[in-house]
């Protein structure tokens, strides 16, 4: 979700999202919420207000230093969980929904990216973990290259009910469900606005790459949006997904 063009979007399809196909649980990662780069408080509230349960997030959960203190309290939003356990904030987290609990990991990967601890072995610890408690498991990987979320995702095969790839803001037509139940999208895709080079004013992202030079990015205000998603249906009991559903929508 990318700043308040992705809110807008938000407000417009969840709640129609999740009547439709009877949703129980919407996950989504929060981490460009505010201006594209970070979140606030009030941001974050109109995110749960628009119908999502619980928030993920990456390598810019720290933009807005301001924000930091209620990653400290909240259990509804997480930053990655191999970021030092000192930083703020919680790497996993438990939903409860309609007399079920959902575990819900946040990794991130280390190619391309800030140097953190290894994400396979943390999500594979963790979700071990989350499966004493439920069978039902949905883990976040933020990285930037397709093969390590790609591998990440056969790595808990048959452990998490859900693995889905974010952080490139392009949606991947590679939705499938693994072997022992795993549904697994690379990447999930950007909710905002679609006139964009990911999310921000293609203005200022083409004077950077032709010039060198340009202003700080800024999230696009032209008036196209586009909501990115998908819909996993998970058997309660035994937490292996049995359906996968990619969601592309774009209006004006």
């Amino acid at each position: 979700m990318v700043g308040s063009p992705g809110r807008e979007a938000l407000k417009r399809c969840v709640p129609e999202l999740r009547e439709r196909f009877e949703i129980h649980a919407c996950v989504a990662n929060a981490e460009n919420l505010a201006g594209g780069f970070g979140l606030t408080v009030s941001t974050v509230e109109e995110a749960f207000a628009a119908g999502v349960d619980f928030l993920t997030s990456g390598n810019h959960v720290w933009d807005k230093r301001d924000y930091r203190d209620h990653l400290a309290s909240s259990h509804r939003i997480l930053r990655p969980a191999n970021y030092p356990d000192e930083a703020p904030g919680h790497g996993y987290g438990l939903l409860e929904c309609d007399g079920r609990s959902v575990g819900i990991v946040n990794v991130m990967g280390r190619v391309f990216m800030p140097d953190t601890d290894d994400p396979f072995r943390v999500a594979r610890r963790l979700v071990e973990d989350l499966r004493q408690t439920t069978p039902i498991i949905v883990v976040d990987v933020h990285a930037e290259a397709t093969s390590e979320k790609i591998a990440l995702a056969y790595y808990l095969q048959g452990l998490a009910s859900v693995v889905f790839g974010t952080h490139t803001h392009v949606q991947t037509a590679d939705e499938r469900i693994l072997e022992g139940g795993t549904a697994f999208i690379t990447d999930v895709g950007m909710t905002g606005p679609s006139d964009s080079v990911i999310g921000m004013d293609k203005k200022i992202v083409l004077e950077r790459f032709l010039l060198g030079t340009g202003e700080r990015f800024a999230v696009a205000k032209t008036p196209g949006r586009q909501f990115c998603g998908m819909v996993v249906n998970v058997d309660p009991e035994t937490g292996r997904a049995i359906g996968i559903h990619r969601i592309f929508l774009r209006y004006d």
